[in-house]
């Protein structure tokens, strides 16, 4: 996994998009910190892309929202909290 800065996407993009092609995903940082990922898309499938990745987003929301309820000794109503 290969990291670029907001500096380079701003003076660089042609160059990022680039290496965007051989690398498949770029993380972005700012101030070294991770703040987006670019990854190409097909036209195709862009909604199943858009699918997958909103699911994932919501499936790590739902672990952070278990973990801080196991960690404040609250019990999960509804599903197993791990």
């Amino acid at each position: 996994m290969k990291f670029i800065t907001v500096r380079d996407l701003r003076s660089k993009p042609a160059a990022v998009w680039r290496e965007l092609k051989t690398e498949n995903e770029l993380i972005v940082t700012n101030n070294g910190r991770p703040i987006a990922l670019l990854t190409p898309l097909e036209e195709e499938g862009l909604e199943e892309t858009l699918r997958a990745l909103r699911t994932a987003k919501a499936s790590e929301a739902l672990r952070g929202m278990r973990a801080s309820a196991a960690k404040a000794g609250k019990k999960c109503r509804f599903t197993r909290c791990n």
